[in-house]
Protein backbone atom coordinates (compact mmCIF):
# COMPACT_ATOMS: atom_id res chain seq x y z
CA UNK A 1 0.00 0.00 0.00
CA UNK A 2 2.82 2.38 0.88
CA UNK A 3 4.52 1.69 -2.46
CA UNK A 4 1.29 2.44 -4.33
CA UNK A 5 0.91 5.74 -2.47
CA UNK A 6 4.49 6.71 -3.33
CA UNK A 7 3.87 5.85 -6.97
CA UNK A 8 0.72 7.99 -7.03
CA UNK A 9 2.55 10.95 -5.49
CA UNK A 10 5.37 10.55 -8.03
CA UNK A 11 2.87 10.47 -10.89
CA UNK A 12 1.23 13.66 -9.63
CA UNK A 13 4.61 15.33 -9.26
CA UNK A 14 5.54 14.41 -12.82
CA UNK A 15 2.04 15.42 -14.01
CA UNK A 16 1.36 11.90 -15.34
CA UNK A 17 -2.44 11.58 -15.74
CA UNK A 18 -4.22 8.69 -14.07
CA UNK A 19 -5.18 5.94 -16.50
CA UNK A 20 -8.97 5.85 -17.03
CA UNK A 21 -10.85 2.59 -16.61
CA UNK A 22 -9.43 1.36 -13.31
CA UNK A 23 -7.62 -2.01 -13.12
CA UNK A 24 -9.18 -3.36 -16.31
CA UNK A 25 -8.25 -0.20 -18.17
CA UNK A 26 -4.62 -0.63 -17.12
CA UNK A 27 -4.74 -4.34 -17.93
CA UNK A 28 -5.97 -3.56 -21.44
CA UNK A 29 -2.94 -1.31 -21.94
CA UNK A 30 -0.68 -4.24 -21.06
CA UNK A 31 -2.68 -6.35 -23.51
CA UNK A 32 -2.05 -3.80 -26.25
CA UNK A 33 1.64 -3.56 -25.40
CA UNK A 34 2.23 -7.32 -25.53
CA UNK A 35 0.08 -7.67 -28.66
CA UNK A 36 1.98 -4.98 -30.58
CA UNK A 37 5.40 -6.21 -29.50
CA UNK A 38 4.50 -9.56 -31.02
CA UNK A 39 3.08 -7.89 -34.13
CA UNK A 40 6.23 -5.77 -34.45
CA UNK A 41 8.30 -8.96 -34.46
CA UNK A 42 6.26 -10.41 -37.33
CA UNK A 43 5.39 -7.40 -39.50
CA UNK A 44 9.06 -6.66 -40.19
CA UNK A 45 9.74 -10.11 -41.64
CA UNK A 46 6.39 -11.35 -43.01
CA UNK A 47 7.29 -11.29 -46.69
CA UNK A 48 10.84 -12.46 -46.02
CA UNK A 49 9.58 -15.45 -44.01
CA UNK A 50 7.40 -16.68 -46.85
CA UNK A 51 10.28 -16.38 -49.32
CA UNK A 52 13.20 -17.63 -47.19
CA UNK A 53 11.49 -20.22 -44.98
CA UNK A 54 8.32 -21.24 -46.84
CA UNK A 55 10.03 -21.22 -50.25
CA UNK A 56 7.47 -19.08 -52.10
CA UNK A 57 8.51 -16.75 -54.91
CA UNK A 58 7.79 -13.00 -54.52
CA UNK A 59 4.73 -13.13 -56.80
CA UNK A 60 3.04 -15.93 -54.83
CA UNK A 61 4.00 -14.19 -51.60
CA UNK A 62 2.19 -11.05 -52.75
CA UNK A 63 -0.85 -13.10 -53.76
CA UNK A 64 -0.83 -14.89 -50.40
CA UNK A 65 -0.75 -11.63 -48.44
CA UNK A 66 -3.38 -10.04 -50.68
CA UNK A 67 -5.87 -12.89 -50.35
CA UNK A 68 -5.21 -13.21 -46.63
CA UNK A 69 -5.73 -9.48 -46.12
CA UNK A 70 -9.02 -9.62 -48.05
CA UNK A 71 -10.27 -12.30 -45.63
CA UNK A 72 -9.49 -9.98 -42.75
CA UNK A 73 -11.98 -7.38 -43.98
CA UNK A 74 -14.84 -9.51 -42.64
CA UNK A 75 -13.34 -9.56 -39.14
CA UNK A 76 -14.47 -6.09 -38.08
CA UNK A 77 -18.25 -6.34 -38.79
CA UNK A 78 -18.52 -9.94 -37.57
CA UNK A 79 -16.68 -9.20 -34.31
CA UNK A 80 -18.73 -6.06 -33.73
CA UNK A 81 -21.98 -7.95 -34.23
CA UNK A 82 -20.92 -10.72 -31.84
CA UNK A 83 -19.93 -8.13 -29.22
CA UNK A 84 -23.55 -6.92 -29.15
CA UNK A 85 -24.84 -10.44 -28.46
CA UNK A 86 -22.16 -12.16 -26.36
CA UNK A 87 -19.86 -11.11 -23.49
CA UNK A 88 -17.19 -8.97 -25.12
CA UNK A 89 -14.32 -10.40 -23.08
CA UNK A 90 -15.20 -13.96 -24.09
CA UNK A 91 -15.33 -13.03 -27.77
CA UNK A 92 -11.98 -11.25 -27.47
CA UNK A 93 -10.49 -14.27 -25.67
CA UNK A 94 -11.64 -16.58 -28.48
CA UNK A 95 -10.16 -14.25 -31.11
CA UNK A 96 -6.78 -14.15 -29.35
CA UNK A 97 -6.72 -17.94 -29.13
CA UNK A 98 -7.52 -18.06 -32.87
CA UNK A 99 -4.62 -15.69 -33.62
CA UNK A 100 -2.23 -17.75 -31.49
CA UNK A 101 -3.26 -20.97 -33.22
CA UNK A 102 -2.86 -19.45 -36.69
CA UNK A 103 0.64 -18.16 -35.94
CA UNK A 104 1.92 -21.31 -34.24
CA UNK A 105 0.47 -23.65 -36.88
CA UNK A 106 2.19 -21.57 -39.55
CA UNK A 107 5.52 -22.84 -38.21
CA UNK A 108 4.61 -26.33 -39.47
CA UNK A 109 2.88 -25.27 -42.71
CA UNK A 110 4.49 -25.64 -46.13
CA UNK A 111 3.38 -24.44 -49.51
CA UNK A 112 0.89 -21.84 -50.68
CA UNK A 113 -2.31 -23.77 -49.99
CA UNK A 114 -1.35 -24.75 -46.45
CA UNK A 115 -0.33 -21.20 -45.60
CA UNK A 116 -3.33 -19.43 -47.17
CA UNK A 117 -6.01 -20.45 -44.60
CA UNK A 118 -3.63 -19.66 -41.73
CA UNK A 119 -2.77 -16.22 -43.11
CA UNK A 120 -6.48 -15.57 -43.67
CA UNK A 121 -7.33 -16.61 -40.09
CA UNK A 122 -4.55 -14.42 -38.73
CA UNK A 123 -5.77 -11.43 -40.72
CA UNK A 124 -9.37 -12.10 -39.67
CA UNK A 125 -8.28 -12.31 -36.03
CA UNK A 126 -6.22 -9.14 -36.22
CA UNK A 127 -9.09 -7.01 -37.54
CA UNK A 128 -11.53 -8.62 -35.09
CA UNK A 129 -9.23 -7.96 -32.15
CA UNK A 130 -8.82 -4.32 -33.21
CA UNK A 131 -12.57 -3.68 -33.08
CA UNK A 132 -13.10 -5.65 -29.84
CA UNK A 133 -10.23 -3.90 -28.09
CA UNK A 134 -11.69 -0.55 -29.11
CA UNK A 135 -15.12 -1.50 -27.80
CA UNK A 136 -13.67 -2.72 -24.50
CA UNK A 137 -11.65 0.47 -24.04
CA UNK A 138 -14.68 2.61 -24.92
CA UNK A 139 -16.90 0.86 -22.40
CA UNK A 140 -14.39 0.66 -19.58
CA UNK A 141 -13.13 4.26 -19.92
CA UNK A 142 -16.57 5.88 -20.26
CA UNK A 143 -16.44 9.65 -20.55
CA UNK A 144 -12.61 9.57 -20.49
CA UNK A 145 -12.44 7.49 -23.67
CA UNK A 146 -10.64 10.21 -25.69
CA UNK A 147 -7.79 10.43 -23.17
CA UNK A 148 -7.69 6.64 -22.84
CA UNK A 149 -7.45 6.31 -26.63
CA UNK A 150 -4.47 8.66 -26.64
CA UNK A 151 -2.68 6.67 -23.95
CA UNK A 152 -3.48 3.45 -25.77
CA UNK A 153 -2.07 4.72 -29.07
CA UNK A 154 1.10 5.73 -27.27
CA UNK A 155 1.42 2.25 -25.81
CA UNK A 156 0.74 0.71 -29.23
CA UNK A 157 3.56 2.71 -30.83
CA UNK A 158 5.95 1.77 -28.04
CA UNK A 159 5.04 -1.89 -28.59
CA UNK A 160 5.64 -1.70 -32.34
CA UNK A 161 8.97 0.02 -31.73
CA UNK A 162 10.17 -2.61 -29.26
CA UNK A 163 9.07 -5.44 -31.54
CA UNK A 164 10.62 -3.81 -34.60
CA UNK A 165 13.95 -3.28 -32.87
CA UNK A 166 14.01 -6.89 -31.71
CA UNK A 167 13.20 -8.04 -35.25
CA UNK A 168 16.02 -5.91 -36.66
CA UNK A 169 18.48 -7.55 -34.29
CA UNK A 170 17.27 -11.04 -35.28
CA UNK A 171 17.42 -10.19 -38.98
CA UNK A 172 21.14 -9.54 -38.66
CA UNK A 173 21.54 -13.33 -38.50
CA UNK A 174 19.48 -13.79 -41.66
CA UNK A 175 18.85 -17.49 -41.01
CA UNK A 176 15.65 -19.51 -41.29
CA UNK A 177 15.91 -20.24 -37.57
CA UNK A 178 15.85 -16.51 -36.80
CA UNK A 179 12.70 -16.04 -38.89
CA UNK A 180 11.02 -18.97 -37.17
CA UNK A 181 11.96 -17.55 -33.77
CA UNK A 182 10.27 -14.25 -34.63
CA UNK A 183 7.09 -16.02 -35.74
CA UNK A 184 7.16 -18.10 -32.55
CA UNK A 185 7.44 -14.90 -30.51
CA UNK A 186 4.44 -13.46 -32.33
CA UNK A 187 2.34 -16.57 -31.59
CA UNK A 188 3.37 -16.69 -27.93
CA UNK A 189 2.47 -13.01 -27.52
CA UNK A 190 -1.15 -13.90 -28.37
CA UNK A 191 -1.08 -16.66 -25.75
CA UNK A 192 0.00 -14.13 -23.12
CA UNK A 193 -2.67 -11.69 -24.35
CA UNK A 194 -5.35 -14.39 -24.07
CA UNK A 195 -4.33 -15.06 -20.45
CA UNK A 196 -4.56 -11.33 -19.66
CA UNK A 197 -7.96 -11.03 -21.35
CA UNK A 198 -9.25 -13.95 -19.24
CA UNK A 199 -8.60 -11.84 -16.14
CA UNK A 200 -10.62 -8.85 -17.38
CA UNK A 201 -14.13 -8.26 -16.04
CA UNK A 202 -16.97 -7.79 -18.51
CA UNK A 203 -17.48 -4.01 -18.97
CA UNK A 204 -20.85 -2.29 -18.74
CA UNK A 205 -22.91 -2.38 -21.93
CA UNK A 206 -26.26 -1.07 -23.08
CA UNK A 207 -27.32 -4.53 -24.24
CA UNK A 208 -26.28 -6.73 -21.32
CA UNK A 209 -27.57 -6.94 -17.72
CA UNK A 210 -25.99 -7.81 -14.40
CA UNK A 211 -27.93 -9.46 -11.55
CA UNK A 212 -27.26 -7.84 -8.18
CA UNK A 213 -30.55 -7.53 -6.26
CA UNK A 214 -33.52 -9.82 -5.68
CA UNK A 215 -36.65 -9.78 -7.76
CA UNK A 216 -39.41 -7.49 -6.48
CA UNK A 217 -42.30 -8.99 -4.55
CA UNK A 218 -45.70 -9.32 -6.28
CA UNK A 219 -47.35 -5.96 -6.66
CA UNK A 220 -44.19 -4.00 -5.93
CA UNK A 221 -42.95 -1.30 -8.28
CA UNK A 222 -39.99 -2.58 -10.30
CA UNK A 223 -36.74 -0.58 -10.12
CA UNK A 224 -36.36 2.14 -12.68
CA UNK A 225 -33.65 1.92 -15.30
CA UNK A 226 -33.06 1.40 -18.96
CA UNK A 227 -35.49 -1.02 -20.52
CA UNK A 228 -34.60 -3.47 -23.21
CA UNK A 229 -35.23 -2.05 -26.66
CA UNK A 230 -38.43 -3.19 -28.34
CA UNK A 231 -37.77 -5.09 -31.53
CA UNK A 232 -34.43 -5.71 -33.25
CA UNK A 233 -31.60 -3.20 -32.76
CA UNK A 234 -30.94 -0.69 -35.55
CA UNK A 235 -28.70 -1.83 -38.38
CA UNK A 236 -25.74 0.30 -39.52
CA UNK A 237 -26.36 -0.92 -43.08
CA UNK A 238 -29.66 1.00 -43.09
CA UNK A 239 -28.20 4.12 -41.50
CA UNK A 240 -27.13 6.24 -44.47
CA UNK A 241 -25.69 8.97 -42.24
CA UNK A 242 -23.36 6.63 -40.37
CA UNK A 243 -22.36 4.81 -43.55
CA UNK A 244 -21.50 8.15 -45.15
CA UNK A 245 -19.42 9.10 -42.13
CA UNK A 246 -17.56 5.77 -42.23
CA UNK A 247 -16.82 6.05 -45.96
CA UNK A 248 -15.49 9.60 -45.62
CA UNK A 249 -13.42 8.58 -42.62
CA UNK A 250 -11.95 5.72 -44.66
CA UNK A 251 -10.99 8.28 -47.30
CA UNK A 252 -9.16 10.50 -44.81
CA UNK A 253 -7.59 7.34 -43.37
CA UNK A 254 -5.55 7.09 -46.59
CA UNK A 255 -3.09 9.51 -44.99
CA UNK A 256 -1.57 6.47 -43.28
CA UNK A 257 -0.96 4.74 -46.62
CA UNK A 258 0.59 7.94 -47.94
CA UNK A 259 3.01 8.02 -45.02
CA UNK A 260 3.99 4.34 -44.95
CA UNK A 261 3.92 3.55 -48.68
CA UNK A 262 3.73 6.74 -50.72
CA UNK A 263 6.33 8.93 -49.03
CA UNK A 264 9.14 6.30 -48.93
CA UNK A 265 8.60 5.48 -52.63
CA UNK A 266 8.47 9.18 -53.46
CA UNK A 267 11.80 9.70 -51.69
CA UNK A 268 13.45 6.88 -53.61
CA UNK A 269 12.08 7.61 -57.08
CA UNK A 270 11.36 11.33 -57.42
CA UNK A 271 13.43 13.39 -54.97
CA UNK A 272 17.09 14.26 -54.40
CA UNK A 273 16.75 13.65 -50.65
CA UNK A 274 18.96 10.93 -49.10
CA UNK A 275 17.41 7.49 -49.55
CA UNK A 276 17.99 6.78 -45.87
CA UNK A 277 15.13 9.18 -45.11
CA UNK A 278 12.73 6.47 -46.26
CA UNK A 279 13.49 4.60 -43.03
CA UNK A 280 13.68 7.78 -40.94
CA UNK A 281 10.04 8.55 -41.78
CA UNK A 282 8.93 5.71 -39.49
CA UNK A 283 11.20 6.90 -36.68
CA UNK A 284 9.85 10.45 -36.93
CA UNK A 285 6.28 9.16 -36.89
CA UNK A 286 6.77 6.90 -33.88
CA UNK A 287 8.65 9.44 -31.78
CA UNK A 288 6.09 12.21 -32.37
CA UNK A 289 3.14 9.92 -31.60
CA UNK A 290 4.72 8.73 -28.35
CA UNK A 291 5.49 12.29 -27.26
CA UNK A 292 2.33 14.14 -28.32
CA UNK A 293 -0.63 11.75 -28.75
CA UNK A 294 -1.89 12.18 -25.17
CA UNK A 295 -1.71 15.97 -25.39
CA UNK A 296 -3.62 16.03 -28.65
CA UNK A 297 -6.49 14.07 -27.11
CA UNK A 298 -8.06 17.46 -26.40
CA UNK A 299 -9.10 17.60 -30.06
CA UNK A 300 -11.69 14.90 -29.25
CA UNK A 301 -12.71 15.92 -25.74
CA UNK A 302 -16.41 15.89 -26.71
CA UNK A 303 -18.30 14.86 -29.86
CA UNK A 304 -18.78 18.48 -30.92
CA UNK A 305 -15.14 19.35 -30.29
CA UNK A 306 -14.16 16.29 -32.32
CA UNK A 307 -16.38 17.38 -35.20
CA UNK A 308 -14.86 20.88 -35.26
CA UNK A 309 -11.36 19.35 -35.09
CA UNK A 310 -11.91 18.00 -38.58
CA UNK A 311 -11.05 21.52 -39.76
CA UNK A 312 -7.57 21.02 -38.35
CA UNK A 313 -7.36 17.64 -40.07
CA UNK A 314 -8.23 19.29 -43.39
CA UNK A 315 -5.60 21.99 -42.93
CA UNK A 316 -2.82 19.53 -42.10
CA UNK A 317 -3.82 17.32 -45.04
CA UNK A 318 -3.42 20.26 -47.43
CA UNK A 319 -0.02 21.03 -45.91
CA UNK A 320 1.05 17.38 -46.17
CA UNK A 321 0.25 17.19 -49.87
CA UNK A 322 1.96 20.52 -50.60
CA UNK A 323 5.17 19.61 -48.74
CA UNK A 324 5.38 16.21 -50.42
CA UNK A 325 4.93 17.83 -53.82
CA UNK A 326 7.62 20.41 -52.99
CA UNK A 327 10.16 17.67 -52.23
CA UNK A 328 10.94 17.37 -55.96
CA UNK A 329 13.05 20.52 -55.69
CA UNK A 330 16.56 19.83 -56.96
CA UNK A 331 18.30 21.25 -53.88
CA UNK A 332 19.23 18.31 -51.61
CA UNK A 333 18.83 20.25 -48.34
CA UNK A 334 15.47 21.75 -49.30
CA UNK A 335 14.23 18.36 -50.49
CA UNK A 336 15.24 16.82 -47.15
CA UNK A 337 13.46 19.54 -45.20
CA UNK A 338 10.33 19.12 -47.34
CA UNK A 339 10.31 15.34 -46.77
CA UNK A 340 10.75 15.72 -43.01
CA UNK A 341 8.06 18.41 -42.92
CA UNK A 342 5.72 16.12 -44.84
CA UNK A 343 6.37 13.27 -42.39
CA UNK A 344 5.60 15.58 -39.45
CA UNK A 345 2.42 16.91 -41.10
CA UNK A 346 1.12 13.43 -41.93
CA UNK A 347 1.86 12.36 -38.34
CA UNK A 348 -0.12 15.29 -36.93
CA UNK A 349 -3.01 14.27 -39.19
CA UNK A 350 -2.72 10.72 -37.86
CA UNK A 351 -2.83 11.81 -34.22
CA UNK A 352 -5.78 14.19 -34.54
CA UNK A 353 -7.77 12.03 -36.95
CA UNK A 354 -7.34 8.88 -34.87
CA UNK A 355 -8.64 10.65 -31.75
CA UNK A 356 -11.53 12.21 -33.67
CA UNK A 357 -12.42 8.93 -35.39
CA UNK A 358 -12.41 7.02 -32.10
CA UNK A 359 -14.79 9.51 -30.50
CA UNK A 360 -17.20 10.00 -33.38
CA UNK A 361 -17.41 6.36 -34.47
CA UNK A 362 -18.67 5.53 -30.97
CA UNK A 363 -20.86 8.51 -30.10
CA UNK A 364 -22.68 8.48 -33.44
CA UNK A 365 -23.71 4.85 -32.93
CA UNK A 366 -26.89 3.85 -31.04
CA UNK A 367 -26.16 2.37 -27.62
CA UNK A 368 -27.95 -0.90 -28.30
CA UNK A 369 -26.02 -1.57 -31.54
CA UNK A 370 -22.65 -0.06 -30.72
CA UNK A 371 -20.69 -3.17 -31.66
CA UNK A 372 -22.35 -3.56 -35.05
CA UNK A 373 -21.81 0.11 -35.91
CA UNK A 374 -18.17 0.18 -34.82
CA UNK A 375 -17.67 -3.05 -36.76
CA UNK A 376 -18.88 -1.38 -39.95
CA UNK A 377 -16.58 1.55 -39.21
CA UNK A 378 -13.69 -0.91 -38.92
CA UNK A 379 -14.77 -2.56 -42.18
CA UNK A 380 -14.43 0.77 -44.00
CA UNK A 381 -10.91 1.23 -42.64
CA UNK A 382 -9.96 -2.31 -43.66
CA UNK A 383 -11.18 -1.62 -47.18
CA UNK A 384 -9.05 1.54 -47.28
CA UNK A 385 -6.01 -0.54 -46.29
CA UNK A 386 -6.65 -2.85 -49.24
CA UNK A 387 -7.18 -0.27 -51.98
CA UNK A 388 -4.90 2.43 -50.54
CA UNK A 389 -1.52 1.13 -51.74
CA UNK A 390 -2.77 0.67 -55.31
CA UNK A 391 -4.35 4.14 -55.32
CA UNK A 392 -1.27 5.86 -53.93
CA UNK A 393 1.19 4.13 -56.26
CA UNK A 394 -0.83 4.11 -59.49
CA UNK A 395 -2.53 7.51 -59.23
CA UNK A 396 -0.89 9.80 -56.66
CA UNK A 397 2.80 9.05 -57.29
CA UNK A 398 2.23 8.58 -61.01
CA UNK A 399 0.67 12.06 -61.09
CA UNK A 400 3.84 13.69 -59.81
CA UNK A 401 3.65 16.87 -57.70
CA UNK A 402 0.17 17.58 -59.05
CA UNK A 403 -0.91 14.14 -57.85
CA UNK A 404 0.14 14.93 -54.29
CA UNK A 405 -1.53 18.34 -54.39
CA UNK A 406 -4.76 16.75 -55.62
CA UNK A 407 -4.46 14.00 -53.00
CA UNK A 408 -4.16 16.50 -50.14
CA UNK A 409 -7.00 18.63 -51.49
CA UNK A 410 -9.33 15.66 -52.00
CA UNK A 411 -8.75 14.31 -48.47
CA UNK A 412 -9.16 17.80 -47.00
CA UNK A 413 -12.48 18.20 -48.82
CA UNK A 414 -13.60 14.82 -47.44
CA UNK A 415 -12.73 15.92 -43.89
CA UNK A 416 -14.64 19.20 -44.25
CA UNK A 417 -17.72 17.48 -45.66
CA UNK A 418 -17.47 14.89 -42.90
CA UNK A 419 -17.49 17.73 -40.34
CA UNK A 420 -20.68 19.09 -41.89
CA UNK A 421 -22.38 15.68 -41.79
CA UNK A 422 -21.40 15.04 -38.17
CA UNK A 423 -22.56 18.44 -36.92
CA UNK A 424 -25.89 17.96 -38.67
CA UNK A 425 -26.30 14.58 -36.97
CA UNK A 426 -25.31 15.99 -33.57
CA UNK A 427 -27.87 18.78 -33.95
CA UNK A 428 -30.75 16.32 -34.13
CA UNK A 429 -33.24 16.60 -31.25
CA UNK A 430 -32.70 14.41 -28.21
CA UNK A 431 -34.99 11.41 -27.61
CA UNK A 432 -38.46 12.35 -26.40
CA UNK A 433 -37.98 10.68 -23.01
CA UNK A 434 -35.18 13.06 -22.20
CA UNK A 435 -32.48 10.43 -21.94
CA UNK A 436 -29.02 11.33 -23.09
CA UNK A 437 -27.54 9.35 -25.96
CA UNK A 438 -24.40 8.25 -24.20
CA UNK A 439 -21.74 6.28 -26.02
CA UNK A 440 -21.46 4.03 -22.96
CA UNK A 441 -24.89 3.58 -21.49
CA UNK A 442 -25.61 2.51 -17.91
CA UNK A 443 -26.62 -1.14 -17.57
CA UNK A 444 -29.90 -2.36 -16.16
CA UNK A 445 -29.43 -3.94 -12.74
CA UNK A 446 -31.96 -6.66 -12.07
CA UNK A 447 -32.24 -10.35 -11.38
CA UNK A 448 -34.17 -10.92 -14.61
Amino acid sequence: MQGAAIAQRAARALKIPEIPGGPDGRRMLWINLVDKIGSGLWYSVTALYFVVVAGLDPARTGLLLGLGGAAGIAGAPIAGRLADRLPLTRVLLAVQVLRAAASLLMLAAHGFWQLLPLVALGSFGERSASVLTKLFATRVAGADRARYQAVQRTVVNVGYTVGGLAASAALAAGTAAAYRLLLLGDGLSFVVVALLVARCAEPASAVRTVAVHPAPSPGATPPRGRTAPAGPPPSPWRDAGYLGYAVLDAATFLHGIALTVGLPLWILTRTSAPHGLAASVFVVNTVIVVLLQVRLARFAATPRVAAHSLKHVAGWLLLSGALTAAAVVHDRVLATLAVLGSAVAFTVVEMIQSAVGWELSVCLAPDEAQGAYVGVYGLAQSAARCVGPLLVTSAVIAGGPAGWLAFGAALAAAALYQRRMVLRRLDRPRPADGTTALSVAPITVSEQ
